[in-house]
């Protein structure tokens, strides 16, 4: 595992380290003055180096031995300069691709110099550095533990201050990749609700509470007993809630699906699909990595958590098609899809957070639909909201925080329909798949919502959740920027 550290300065990173990156916009190595934090001899190796590198339209790194001790390897990541209006400026997706393309651990200090446009890009660009540098591992054997030194700086070569928060985020994202990366055995609901106690220690002013198993039913949580009962470990609602002193009148509530593992219940999933389902928590990783980060920084409102966790397994006890169950809200689901199962936890969580907590503004964040990977693709989340105003200000908080989103549309009257019902008030699946499936399920969410007047937005992030093998920590820094810019 690679042990991160900050440098105030390129210099100080530079100095004693085996390995130098410098990752830069192609521009920046034919700016006069650029690289001045190297040496001449240095320098001139790596403006050359960059020269033979060209950006392309993703990215590409480049490396040199320097013939010398410190440092002994030159490498260079060249950043195209531009990118097109749907991207975040920041090319964070670039720098993650060239820093992951070399090998800064086989030193055991190594340095990485970050050339910024814009000093508020570095959230963007230090969460991508962490994502190219995952946490979890299960190897028998250690793995050498190297440091890396990050400094950033301007293209003018003016020092980036990096803010507390920035770190932070990185941190928060790094942690709740872990976690999602866990094997889902381990990482069951129990763990998982516990682990979230144990990332939040320390910070004041949370209250927690917990509802397990049969209690669920007995608080109007039909929907996420139904999924999880039929699992060796009981399925829960986590609420963590947060009151700074001064809180104002507001109240904003984060809800996350957590299915620990998904079978696909009774309609179960076909091998193929089943593997890598331990990444269905991403939803309840991404809330809660958010919520500590605004709590570590004083936001200014009062918060919740609500974290919907159970594992959907088979058994005798599991849900059937055919049944019946009534949610928080009160509406009765008719169940034709037992692997439509995370819009049940999230349709009683937005339930439980309006209607029982009194939060205005809602968010729910889950890897929710394969649709959403065929509507807006594995780099853009999938948002959508009842509220434009959160819709563009979550859109803008994407673009700045790197952790890209795209809307969905919100029509209630073209997708309520799809979950008609002879028997119920709704059905958990829809009737015609080829109607925009990812809108009806962010839709059959909202019908438990209807009547409360509380601002909502959905965020489907099952393609950017994870990155080949590893999962990515996405949506930590959305939300908590959103949250930060709303505050």
């Amino acid at each position: 595992m690679v042990r991160f550290s900050f440098s105030k300065d390129p210099g100080t990173a530079v100095k004693g380290s085996g390995s130098v990156m410098v990752v830069a916009p192609a521009a920046y190595f034919r700016r006069r003055g650029a690289l001045s934090f190297l040496t001449p001899e240095h320098r001139k190796l790596a403006s050359n180096l960059a020269q033979d590198t060209p950006a392309g339209l993703y990215g590409n790194a480049n490396a040199t031995l320097t013939g010398g001790d410190q440092p002994k390897r030159l490498i260079v990541g060249v950043l195209p300069d531009r990118v097109s209006r749907y991207n975040a400026p920041a090319r964070p997706s670039a720098v993650q691709r060239v820093v992951q393309n070399v090998n800064l651990t086989r030193d055991k200090r190594s340095a990485l110099i970050l050339v910024l446009d814009k000093e508020d890009h570095q959230i963007a660009v230090l969460n991508a550095v962490g994502r190219a540098f995952s946490i979890f591992t299960a190897k028998s054997e250690e793995e050498p533990q190297g440091r890396l030194q990050v400094a950033a700086i301007l293209r003018s070569g003016a020092g980036v201050r990096l803010e507390p928060r920035t770190r932070d985020v990185v941190a928060s994202s790094r942690e709740i990749a872990a976690l999602v990366d866990s094997p889902p055995t381990d990482m069951n609901p129990e763990a998982l609700a516990g682990r979230a106690r144990t990332l939040l220690k320390g910070i004041k002013r949370i209250r927690f509470r917990e509802i397990i198993g049969d209690q669920l039913p007995k608080a109007g949580l039909g929907g996420i007993h139904a999924v999880g009962r039929a699992a060796v470990v009981a399925p829960r609602l986590l609420v963590a809630s947060y009151t700074p002193p001064k809180a104002s009148s507001t109240h904003v509530a984060l809800v996350g699906k957590g299915v620990t593992f998904d079978t696909g219940g009774l309609h179960i999933k076909p091998r193929g699909s089943m593997e890598t389902m331990k990444v269905d928590m991403g939803g309840a990783a991404a809330v809660l990595g958010a919520f500590r980060v605004l709590c570590q920084h004083d936001f200014p409102h009062r918060l919740s958590l609500l974290m919907c966790l159970a594992e959907n397994a088979v058994g005798p006890n599991s849900v059937k098609p055919d049944d019946i169950i009534t949610m928080h809200s009160g509406r009765t689901v008719e169940i034709n899809n037992t692997d439509a199962e995370g819009r049940l936890l999230l349709a009683d969580g937005v339930s439980y957070a309006a209607r029982e907590l009194k939060a205005e503004v809602i968010f729910d964040a889950a890897t929710l639909t394969g649709a959403q990977l065929i509507a807006t693709g594995i780099n853009h989340a999938a948002i959508m909201s009842n509220d434009p105003s959160l819709e563009q200000a979550v859109m803008q908080a994407g673009y700045g925080s790197g952790d890209l989103v795209h809307p969905l549309p919100f029509a209630p009257e073209f997708y309520k329909p799809e979950f008609k019902s002879v028997g119920a008030d709704m059905k958990n699946s829809v009737k015609n798949r080829a109607n925009a499936q990812s809108s009806c399920a962010g839709q059959f969410i909202y019908n438990h919502l209807e009547g409360t007047h509380s601002r909502w937005c959905h965020i489907d992030l099952a393609g950017p959740v994870a990155r080949g093998d590893r999962a990515t920590g996405f949506g930590v820094a959305l939300l908590s920027e959103s949250l930060r810019r709303f505050g």
